[in-house]
This record gives C-alpha cells, structure tokens and sequence, in this order.
C-alpha cells in the first residue's frame, strides 16, 4: 500500500510499515498543505494519509474523500506514543478496500 505521512506523524514511524510504501509529506513537497488541497494532490500517488489530526473528521466529506484517511489519536506526537497503535493500523491497512475515515486510539 502507499501510505503518506502528515506532518503531525513522526517520520520514524514509517520504519514500523515496512511492507508498504511510506512518505511524508515533506519528502513529496506537501508540507504545509492545509488537509482538502493534501488530500486532493496526494490522491493521485497515495492510496492513504496518516495524521494526527483529530478535526480531520469535521474538515472532510468522508463519503467524498478521494483516499482514505487514518487519524492515529496518542497522548503526544512522539514516536513511542504511536508504537502502540501500530498493530492496529497494520490490521486497519490490510482491511482498506475503499476510501475510509478511520480512528485508531489506546
């Protein structure tokens, strides 16, 4: 799967996807794109956005988003605050079958 990274995800996590394809926003020149124009311009390389996000939900039509979107909800935005949820998004990636708005929390 090809998975882009927001800017509120740290880079490192995407050590712990190794069977997908992973980038950040940064590294495919996004960085800085408010969540609507991200997703329209990644939709196109990327089959899902993972963010921290949590207005994501409220920002976005999720019967009209062009990828899915998985928001990762950890205490911070260090990378052992999300190691926790990693077997629960590997679960979620390997379910994906259509463009979804999905929640992942301890």
């Amino acid at each position: 799967m090809r998975i882009l990274l927001d800017e509120s995800i740290p880079r490192k996590l995407g050590f712990l996807l190794s069977d997908h394809f992973v980038r950040t926003v940064q590294q495919v020149g996004f960085g800085g794109l408010v969540n609507g124009k991200l997703l329209k311009a990644a939709s196109s390389d990327f089959d899902v956005l993972i963010s921290g996000d949590q207005n994501m939900s409220y920002q976005q039509n999720a019967n009209t988003m062009p990828m899915s979107v998985i928001v990762l909800i950890a205490k911070n935005n260090k990378l052992e605050s999300f190691v926790p949820l990693v077997p629960k998004l590997l679960e979620m990636l390997a379910s994906l079958d259509a463009p979804k708005f999905i929640q992942i929390e301890t």
